[in-house]
């Protein structure tokens, strides 16, 4: 590595690449490193999918990864509906575009509906209930009424069906994933949920091959290099699905090898130098950490566990610390906490970092 910039490797005609070279192809793939989208549907219509657990820092994960975005303009975005959250993938809440939502369901929401099966039966979840509290959510939600959890509850609760706790979370979650209901616009600061099919434009259907290929498609080309495996966990399809996917598109990827374990991407573009040291403040859930599941540890995970800072530094793709953040209404202040002390340009490289973060949310820093 040179001691000023960071060639991201351009011939892929190895037979075997470093750790740290994944990652940092890895950074230019999914966009963290050379943005290519100047709005966060561009950029969902891309990467098929954007965790979004913990919403305040997904919205940063979108924002990193867009040119010019800026906190009110994701948010914005999500309360027009360019921009919808819902449950899709695996059981928990992600990005999609409106023309994505769909086939993702269709494709991956028999899968979760599998893995949440334990859990409602344990909870004496049972499919006349889950009909029962279909037919209400779509009653109280028709003709362009966007409720909160709370009056959804309040709804459920009216009907004698559960409106508290894990069974409410997934009578609602069982809605999403029958394409019922998604994300709504945005009271004040309380998410609503809507009818789907007032809120998402028809778009057709795709055959599951289809929607298999497809997914594999935007996940090696925006996740790569990645492993089969990898895409199995991300998507929750079955391994075989998987693979099946991959098969229907690998004529045009990549392959690579690095320690005993199979790679895909695509095929390589110029990649620009990047300025090194490059500090990246990655949220927790954030694609970069979770598109991967068996490589992982390429990117420097096993140090102490912090778990009050529970976001991640990256230094030139490899983490180094942790971060966290207290929002008010000046803007942001992060907080961090460092495996290893860092040199002069490393700190100023974290200063640039914080400042990055504090201008997408508006501060003047």
């Amino acid at each position: 590595m040179n001691p000023h910039h960071i060639r991201l490797p351009g011939s892929l005609s190895w037979q075997s690449v470093t750790h740290h070279e994944i990652a940092l192809l890895r950074l230019h793939n999914q966009s963290l490193w050379t943005q290519q989208d100047t709005q966060p549907a561009g950029l969902l219509g891309r990467l098929a999918a954007v965790q979004a657990q913990e919403f305040a820092y997904a919205k940063w994960s979108i924002g990193q990864r867009t040119s010019g975005a800026t906190h009110e303009g994701i948010q914005r975005a999500y309360v027009e509906g360019s921009i919808l959250r819902t449950h899709v993938l695996r059981p928990t809440w992600h990005f999609v575009h409106p023309s994505d939502i769909g086939w993702l369901l269709d494709l991956t929401a028999p899968r979760i509906r599998i893995l949440n099966g334990f859990t409602q039966r344990e909870h004496g979840i049972e499919e006349a209930m889950l009909r029962r509290s279909n037919a209400v959510l779509a009653k109280v939600l028709a003709g362009g009424h966007h409720l909160t959890r709370t009056e959804l509850a309040s709804k459920l609760a009216a009907a004698r069906l559960p409106s508290t706790g894990v069974p409410l979370a997934y009578l609602v979650m069982h809605a999403e994933l029958g394409k019922l209901i998604c994300s709504g616009a945005m009271r004040g600061k309380q998410h609503t949920y809507a009818l789907m099919e007032e809120r998402v434009p028809a778009a057709p259907a795709l055959i599951r091959d289809e929607a298999l290929a497809e997914l594999a498609r935007r996940y090696f080309a925006t996740r790569g290099p990645a492993t089969i495996r990898d895409f199995a966990t991300w998507s929750s399809l079955t391994l075989a699905e998987a693979r099946r996917g991959l098969q229907a598109v690998q004529h045009g990827l990549e392959r690579l090898h690095a320690d005993g374990r199979e790679y895909w991407l695509a095929p390589a573009d110029p990649r620009p130098a990047v300025k090194s040291p490059r500090i990246d403040l990655v949220q927790c859930y954030d694609e970069y950490i979770m598109s991967y599941s068996e490589s992982r540890d390429v990117l420097g995970f096993g140090a102490l566990d912090r778990p009050q800072f529970v976001h991640f530094i990256m230094l030139d793709g490899l983490r180094i610390g942790r971060w966290r953040h207290q929002l008010g209404k000046g803007g942001a202040e992060v907080q961090t906490s460092l495996d290893r002390p860092l040199n002069a340009r490393e700190a100023a490289a974290l200063q640039s970092a914080i400042r990055r973060y504090q201008r997408f949310h508006g501060g003047d820093s």
